[in-house]
């Protein structure tokens, strides 16, 4: 794909979505855009945009493929594994002086399909039960929210850094295919969001945002470090994937 194409389309689905592909890193996006046309069968981009101004269904799967979405449930377990033993227990003990027992107040930003949110209320279930905690699990992809609300169906590779002892408390019997307990996602709160345009919520203790920020550019990881800092109280904890650096 050329630049100046690739300009005309990301000025299409500014214009369709309200997405600005600007934020992207170029190279990855435009081979994904490359491998969508020729998955969609589309014979150019412009009879392709055309026809989703006229199918709403499509235009849909086109908006959640531009939303780039691969989890599991606690991926990369060494990482989960300070979440569960360092981070989690400090800012517990942190909140507790000051907030009269209140529980705390946690982002998983990108939650895509729903793995991290859950992964995050089996971890504070397991560290204090009977915390008023919250979650606020939130994404762009409304195929993945919906799947994720509905608390599945998840497959045997989601959760295969699941133990069996926590698949048969926080999982409902049976599967594969997978759901979670309706008690597991009873802190969390799912809401549409798009980090790169709209408005934060404050006052959160944790922000978990892995493996979502590797694909924007550089200008647009720094105002989001600058957000996510904001919407953190003082002392709270923004939580990166293992390849990410600021």
């Amino acid at each position: 794909m050329e630049l100046e194409q690739y300009g005309q389309i990301k000025t299409q689905v500014w214009r369709l979505l309200r997405i600005d592909l600007n934020h992207y890193k170029s190279e990855q996006m435009r081979r994904r855009l490359d491998s969508w046309l020729i998955r969609s069968a589309g014979l150019n981009w412009e009879s392709y945009f055309q026809r989703l101004k006229g199918d709403s269904k499509e235009l849909g799967k086109f908006r959640d493929y531009l939303t780039i979405n691969v989890s599991e449930f606690f991926r990369d377990s060494e990482r989960w594994q300070t979440l569960k033993n360092l981070v989690l227990p400090d800012l517990h003990r942190e909140a507790q002086p000051e907030r009269s027992g209140r529980g705390l107040r946690i982002w998983s930003a990108g939650c895509s399909t729903g793995q991290e949110p859950y992964s995050l209320a089996i971890l504070l279930d397991e560290i204090s039960p009977f915390g008023n905690h919250t979650i606020l699990a939130s994404d762009l992809d409304r195929g993945a929210l919906q799947k994720a609300m509905a608390r599945g169906p998840f497959t045997g590779d989601d959760l295969r850094s699941v133990s069996e002892e926590r698949r048969n408390k926080y999982f409902e019997l049976g599967g594969p295919p997978f759901f979670v307990k309706e008690k597991t996602g009873r802190l969390i709160r799912f809401r549409e969001q798009n980090m790169l345009s709209d408005l934060f919520e404050q006052n959160f203790d944790l922000i978990v945002c892995r493996n979502v920020i590797i694909y924007f550019t550089t200008e647009a990881k720094t105002e989001l470090y600058k957000h996510f800092q904001a919407a953190l109280r003082p002392g709270g904890i923004l939580f990166l994937g293992g390849t990410e650096v600021i």
